[in-house]
């Protein structure tokens, strides 16, 4: 199957989670950290989900499945470990029109989730449309290596800059020379040394701009 990519707004969205041990755990909190509101539905939760029902960061909806459970759902997630329920829990959201990810029951679902790297705002999705998850972890654990903090800071300097250099009036071919010239600059290197007087140096050069080093670093949210 070739599978569509997408990225998609969870926030304030309600997702339904079907199991309560360490994998609906770390789908669960990989749902919250993007705005998700998650219902469990688990017969026994894991000590992690005891302490997110108990704080409020999840519902508990019931121990039992049951088909009403999904109405006013955006996605669900079927995670426990007998794949008859989770087959029951993929053809009911099918039935629904929802989106449906049934762990490691490819045939169950209608959408599969990537490997993920995360740099702040970058998000760099690895998938091998769920032939070999293992592969998909290891390219992801390799590109950690090559894609460091640094990104986070520089994605976060040119919000500000595109802000800054489309407020100056000028054509669009332009901008977009200066956006690309920004980007193949030596500021993602200077970044990663914490070179601040070089990335103002580099970047007043580009947008003609007067920022000191205290700036540049404020806008890279590195100002502690």
């Amino acid at each position: 199957m070739r599978y569509y990519p997408i990225l998609v707004d969870l926030q304030g969205k309600k997702v339904v989670v079907v199991g309560g041990g360490t994998v609906a755990q770390r789908k669960i909190e990989t749902l919250l950290a993007h705005g998700a509101v998650v219902f469990v539905i688990a017969r026994e939760l894991n000590a992690a989900l005891t302490r997110h029902v108990e704080t409020g960061a999840i519902r508990l909806a019931g121990q039992e499945f049951k088909e009403e459970d999904l109405n006013d759902a955006f996605m669900v997630i079927a995670a426990t470990d007998d794949p008859l329920l989770n087959r029951l829990v993929g053809k009911q959201a099918k039935k629904k029109g929802l989106l449906i990810n049934a762990v490691d029951q490819p045939s169950d679902c209608n959408f599969i989730v990537p490997s993920i790297l995360r740099r702040g705002d970058l998000l760099i999705a690895v998938s091998t449309s769920g032939k070999s998850p293992a592969m998909a972890k290891r390219i992801r654990e390799e590109l950690e290596e090559k894609f460091g903090d640094e990104y986070e800071a520089f994605l976060n300097l040119m919000g500000w800059v595109r802000k800054e250099i489309l407020s100056q009036g000028r054509a669009q071919d332009e901008n977009s020379r200066k956006f690309h010239e920004l980007v193949n600059s030596l500021i993602l290197g200077a970044i990663a040394r914490e070179d601040w007087a070089e990335v103002a140096s580099i970047l007043n050069g580009i947008v003609q701009t007067h920022l000191s080093p205290e700036e540049v670093k404020r806008h890279c949210g590195r100002l502690e």
